[in-house]
C-alpha cells in the first residue's frame, strides 16, 4: 500500500498513476484502515490534479468511498467487528471534512455527468453525511448553490444516480430545517411525486419507499413546508395512492410498507401537534379532493391487511379530529353489510371484543376519541342512544350506547378499560349531557328492578374487579361528577359510596393499588369541590370532617398526588393517540391528565380550607342569592311595565303604520296609473317620430338623388367640350397628314428629276431625305395620338348613353318632390299640437308627485315625535335603575370579598344585565319599525 502511495505521488505519467490508484481501490475493502491512513491525501490531491480523466476520478472516488462507508460485504461482518467499523467510518470522515474544500470539490464532481464520476461522488457524499450528517450538512448549506446542486440528481435520465440521488437528498434532509425549506422551494415535491406516480404509486418499488421517506423529511415538523405542499395542490396528488379494488388478497411486502409510508405521509400533514389552523385547512383539503372519502373505503374494504387497517383507522382518526365537516361525513359512512350499519357501530364492535389485534383495539379507541374531539353533536348522538327513548325496542339493530354499556360491564379488563374511557369522551365539557346519563337504566337480571347506570359503574368498583377496570370506571366517574353538582348529589345520596371511598383511601396497599387510591381521592375531593350542600348528611364539611377523622389532610393529599407522579401518566399526558406497549400499561387516557391537572391544586384547597371560611363563604352567597333575587325582582317589575308601555306603543304605531300604508298604496296605484298613461304617450310620439323620420328620409332620399343627378349633367357637358376640342384636333391633324402626303409625293418626283442630274443637285436631294425622315416620325406620332383620341371617344360615347336614363329618372322625381314637402308640413303641425297636450298633461303628474312628497314628510314627522316620546321613556327606566346603584355598590363589595377568600364568583348579574341590553335594543328595534 506504501508502494502504492508513492507511486501516486511520484509518477509522471497518468497511466502509472491511474493503475496505483485502481490497485489501491482493489485493496480498501480488506485493508480499509491501511488505505485510508496512508493514501486519503494522495487519493483527495488526485481528485484536485487529474480532474481532466474521469477514470482516475472514478477510482479514486471508489477508494475513499469504500474506506469512509460501514457497508462492509457480507463475509467481512463478523460479531466483534461493528462498532471499531462504526468508529472507523467517523474518524475517516471527521479527517475528510476537517478541510471544507473537499466537500466543495465533492460537489463539483458531483456534477459531472459522467456516469464513472457522478455516481461515486453521490455514494461518497452519501457516506459522508451517514457519518457525521450535522457537520456535512452546515458546509454544503453555506458553499453556493450546494443543495441546488445536489437537487439535479433527481432529473438524471439514469436511474441508478436518480435513486442513489434521493438517498443522498434523505440524509442531507435529516434535522435541517433550513435545508429542508430550500430542498422543497427547489420543487422537490413536483419531482419526488411524479417519481412516485411513475414507479406505479403504491404498487413500486423500494424506490417509492425513499421518496415517500424523503417526503416524511421534508414535512414533518415544518410547517413552512406543509403550508407550501398545501398551497401548491399536492395533496390532491395524494388522492391515487389510496385507490384499492376489491380483491385485496395476495399484498405484496413492498406495497404494505409503501402503503404505510403514504398513510403516515397523511397524518403527518394534519398531526395534533401542528399549529390548529393549519391542520384545520389541510383536513379542509382532504374533504374536499376527496382522500377522507378513499381512506373510509379502505377502512370499510375486505381483505385488507391487519397492520394496513390498523394505521388507515389512526390517520382517518387524525383527519376528522376536531373538523366538524369531516366529523359529520365520518358520521354518515356506513359499511356494506346487510342491513348497512355505521361505521362507528361496526368499529366499537371490534374495540369491545377481546378476540381482536390489541393494536387495532386502540386504534380504533382513538377514532372515537377524535369523533367526538370538539363535535358536541357527535356526543349529543352517542348518549342518545343510550336514553330510554331512543333505544330500540325490538332488538335489531345495535346502537353504539349498547356497545359501550356492553364493553363496560363485560368480563374483560381492557374491554371495561376503552368502553369507559370512551363514555368519558362522549360526556367532555358537556354538562347538559352529564345530567341526561343519569337517566339511563341498565336491566341487571331478570325479576330485578333496574339500576341506573351511575349506581351500576359504583357497584363494580365496589365487587374489586381488576386494576385496570376500576381505574377506567374511576376515571369516568371523575369525568362525569366534575362540574355537574347533579352528578354529584346523585353519587353522594347512595349512602354506600363515601364509605367506600374513604375505606379505599386510608388503607395501606401495594403500588399497584396506589393508582387506584390516587384516583379514589381525586373522586371524593370532586365531590367536595362541586358539591351544592343539597344532602344534609353529605355537606363539605362533613366530608372535610370524615376525611381528617378517617384519613387525614396529608395523608389525602400524597394519595391525591399518586396519580401524577405515575410514569403511565406522564406518558399519558404526551400525546392524544393512546399508544401502549402492552396492555397492562394501559390506564390513563390523554384528556384525563389535563382534568387532573386543572382539579388536583383547586381540591387540595378546598380541603384545607377551615370550617369558618366555609361558613363565610356561605354567608357571603346567601348575601349574594339575596341581592340577587331582590335584583331580579326589580328587573321583572321593570321588564313589566316596560312591556305594557311597549305594547301599547307598538298598538298605536301599528294602527298609524297601516293608516299610512294604505294611503301610500292608494299613492303607489296612483303613480303607476299616471306612469301608463305616461308610457302610452311615450309610444304614441315614438310611433309618430318614426313617420316623420321616414318621410325626411325620403325627402333626404330625393335631395340626394337630385344632386348626383346636377353633378352628372355638369360632367357630360365638360366631356362634351372635350369631345368637340378632341374633334377639331383630330381634323387638323388629318389636314396636316393630307399635306404631308402630297409632299411626299412631290418629293418623289423630284427625286427621280434629281437622278438625271446628279452633279448639280447632290446636296439638295441630302436635305430632302432629312426632312422625310422628319415628317415620317411625326406622322407616327401624330397616328399613336389619333388611335388615343379614337379610344377616348368610344369611352365617352358609352358615358353618354348611360347617363341618358338617369337624367329621365331624375325629371320623373322632381315632380314627386313638392307633394312630399307639402304633406311633411301638415304632419309637422300636428305633431307640434300632440307635444304640447304632453307636456301639459306632465306638468299635472308632477304637481300630484309634489302632493304626495309633502305627504310623505308629514309622516316622518310624526315619526321622530313618536321616537321622542320613547327617549323619555328610556329617561324615565333610568331614573328607576339609579335605586338600585346602593344594593349593586354592596354587592360588588361583597364580591370582592368573596374573591379575596378565593371563592369563584359568576357574575349572574353582568350576565343578566347585558341580556336586559340586548332586550332594550330590539325593543328600539321594533319602535323604529
Amino acid at each position: 500500500i506504501q508502494k502504492l502511495c508513492d507511486r501516486v505521488a511520484s509518477s509522471t505519467l497518468l497511466d502509472d498513476r491511474r493503475d496505483a490508484v485502481r490497485a489501491l481501490k482493489s485493496l480498501s475493502k480488506k485493508y480499509r484502515l491501511e488505505v485510508g491512513i496512508h493514501a486519503m491525501e494522495h487519493l483527495i490531491h488526485v481528485l484536485q490534479t487529474d480532474r481532466s480523466d474521469s477514470e482516475i476520478i472514478g477510482y479514486a472516488l471508489d477508494t475513499l468511498y469504500n474506506v469512509i462507508s460501514n457497508d462492509l460485504e457480507e463475509e467481512e461482518q463478523e460479531e466483534n467487528l461493528p462498532k471499531q467499523v462504526d468508529d472507523l467510518g467517523s474518524q475517516f470522515t471527521e479527517i475528510f471534512i476537517k478541510q471544507q474544500e473537499n466537500v466543495t470539490l465533492l460537489l463539483t464532481l458531483v456534477e459531472e455527468f459522467d456516469f464513472h464520476v457522478r455516481w461515486p461522488g453521490v455514494k461518497l457524499l452519501t457516506s459522508l453525511l451517514k457519518q457525521q450528517g450535522p457537520q456535512v450538512q452546515q458546509i454544503i448549506l453555506v458553499s453556493p448553490m450546494g443543495v441546488s446542486r445536489l437537487m439535479d440528481l433527481l432529473a438524471d435520465s439514469r436511474e441508478v444516480i436518480r435513486n442513489d440521488g434521493v438517498l443522498l437528498l434523505q440524509q442531507l434532509t435529516k434535522s435541517n430545517a433550513a435545508i429542508q425549506k430550500i430542498v422543497a422551494f427547489e420543487n422537490a415535491f413536483e419531482r419526488l411525486l411524479d417519481i412516485i406516480t411513475e414507479e406505479g404509486n403504491s404498487d413500486g418499488g423500494i424506490v417509492v419507499e425513499d421518496c415517500l421517506l424523503l417526503l416524511q423529511n421534508l414535512l414533518k415538523n415544518n410547517n413552512s413546508n406543509q403550508n407550501f405542499f398545501k398551497e401548491g395542490s399536492y395533496i390532491q396528488r395524494m388522492k391515487p395512492w389510496f385507490e384499492v379494488g376489491d380483491d385485496n388478497c395476495g399484498w405484496s411486502a413492498q406495497k404494505v410498507t409503501n402503503l404505510h409510508l403514504m398513510l403516515q405521509l397523511v397524518r403527518v400533514l394534519v398531526s395534533p401537534t401542528n399549529p390548529p389552523g393549519a391542520t384545520s385547512s389541510c383536513q379542509k383539503a382532504m374533504f374536499h379532493c376527496g382522500l377522507l372519502q378513499q381512506l373510509c373505503t379502505i377502512l370499510m374494504a375486505t381483505g385488507v391487511p391487519a397492520d394496513i387497517l390498523t394505521e388507515t383507522i389512526n390517520t382517518v382518526s387524525e383527519v376528522i379530529r376536531g373538523c366538524q365537516m369531516n366529523q359529520d361525513y365520518f358520521a354518515s359512512v356506513n359499511a356494506p353489510s346487510n342491513p348497512p350499519r355505521p361505521a362507528i357501530v361496526v368499529l366499537l364492535m371490534s374495540m369491545v371484543n377481546e378476540r381482536q389485534p390489541f393494536v387495532l383495539r386502540c386504534a380504533v379507541l382513538y377514532c372515537f376519541q377524535c369523533f367526538l374531539y370538539k363535535n358536541q353533536k357527535g356526543q349529543g348522538e352517542i348518549v342518545s342512544t343510550l336514553l330510554p327513548s331512543t333505544i330500540d325496542a325490538t332488538g335489531n339493530s345495535v346502537s353504539a350506547g349498547q356497545l359501550l354499556c356492553g364493553g363496560l360491564f363485560s368480563t374483560d379488563s381492557l374491554s371495561n378499560w376503552c368502553a369507559a374511557v370512551a363514555l368519558a369522551h362522549a360526556l367532555q365539557e358537556n354538562a347538559t349531557l352529564k345530567e341526561q346519563l343519569l337517566r339511563v337504566q341498565l336491566a341487571t337480571s331478570i325479576g330485578n328492578p333496574p339500576v341506573s347506570l351511575l349506581q351500576q359503574c359504583t357497584n363494580i368498583l365496589s365487587q374489586g374487579s381488576k386494576v385496570q377496570t376500576r381505574v377506567g370506571l374511576l376515571m369516568l366517574l371523575c369525568t362525569w361528577l366534575s362540574n355537574c353538582s347533579i352528578a354529584v348529589t346523585h353519587f353522594l345520596h347512595n349512602p354506600a359510596n363515601v364509605p367506600f371511598l374513604t375505606g379505599q383511601i386510608a388503607e395501606n396497599l401495594g403500588e399497584e393499588e396506589q393508582l387506584v387510591q390516587g384516583l379514589c381521592a381525586l373522586l371524593l375531593g370532586i365531590s367536595i369541590y362541586y358539591n351544592d350542600n343539597s344532602l344534609e348528611n353529605y355537606r363539605k364539611e362533613k366530608l372535610k370532617q370524615l376525611i381528617e377523622k378517617r384519613i387525614g389532610r396529608e395523608n389525602f393529599i400524597e394519595k391525591l398526588g399518586f396519580i401524577s407522579k405515575h410514569e403511565l401518566y406522564s406518558r399519558a399526558a404526551q400525546k392524544p393517540q393512546p399508544s401502549f406497549s402492552s396492555p397492562d400499561h394501559m390506564m390513563f387516557d390523554h384528556e384525563f391528565t389535563k382534568l387532573v391537572k386543572e382539579l388536583e391544586g383547586v381540591i387540595s384547597k378546598a380541603i384545607y380550607k377551615s370550617s369558618e371560611e366555609d361558613k363565610k363563604e356561605e354567608e357571603v352567597k346567601k348575601t349574594l342569592e339575596q341581592h340577587d333575587n331582590i335584583v331580579t325582582h326589580y328587573k321583572k317589575v321593570i321588564r313589566e311595565q316596560e312591556l305594557e308601555e311597549l305594547k301599547q306603543r307598538i298598538s298605536t304605531l301599528t294602527s298609524q303604520n297601516e293608516q299610512l300604508q294604505a294611503t301610500v298604496t292608494q299613492q303607489v296605484s296612483q303613480i303607476q296609473q299616471h306612469k301608463d298613461q305616461y308610457n302610452l304617450l311615450k309610444v304614441q310620439l315614438g310611433k309618430d317620430t318614426q313617420h316623420h323620420n321616414s318621410h325626411s328620409d325620403t325627402f333626404q332620399m330625393n335631395g340626394i338623388q337630385m344632386e348626383e343627378v346636377s353633378k352628372l349633367k355638369e360632367e357630360l357637358e365638360e366631356w362634351k367640350n372635350k369631345h368637340e376640342l378632341l374633334q377639331g384636333q383630330l381634323r387638323e391633324k388629318d389636314s396636316v397628314t393630307e399635306k404631308l402626303k402630297s409632299s411626299q409625293l412631290e418629293m418623289e418626283t423630284t427625286e427621280q428629276s434629281s437622278q438625271t442630274s446628279k452633279s448639280g443637285g447632290l446636296e439638295h436631294s441630302n436635305e430632302v431625305q432629312k426632312e422625310l425622315e422628319m415628317l415620317r416620325s411625326q406622322i407616327q406620332l401624330q397616328s399613336a395620338e389619333i388611335s388615343k383620341l379614337q379610344i377616348e371617344n368610344q369611352k365617352l360615347q358609352v358615358m353618354n348613353t348611360s347617363a341618358d336614363p338617369v337624367l329621365g329618372d331624375s325629371g320623373a322625381t322632381a315632380g314627386n318632390n313638392s307633394e312630399l314637402e307639402r304633406r311633411l308640413e301638415q304632419e309637422i303641425k300636428e305633431l307640434k299640437s300632440e307635444i304640447k297636450a304632453l307636456s301639459e298633461e306632465k306638468e299635472s303628474l308632477k304637481q300630484q308627485l309634489d302632493s304626495s312628497s309633502s305627504t310623505v314628510a308629514i309622516l316622518q314627522d310624526e315619526k321622530s315625535k313618536l321616537q321622542q316620546e320613547v327617549a323619555e321613556s328610556k329617561k324615565e327606566q333610568d331614573d328607576l335603575l339609579v335605586l338600585l346603584a346602593d344594593q349593586d355598590q354592596k354587592l360588588s363589595a361583597l364580591k370582592i370579598k368573596l374573591k379575596d377568600l378565593g371563592v369563584p364568583v359568576e357574575d349572574e348579574d353582568d350576565i343578566e344585565s347585558g341580556d336586559q341590553g340586548d332586550e332594550d335594543e330590539d325593543g328600539d328595534e321594533e319602535e323604529q319599525d
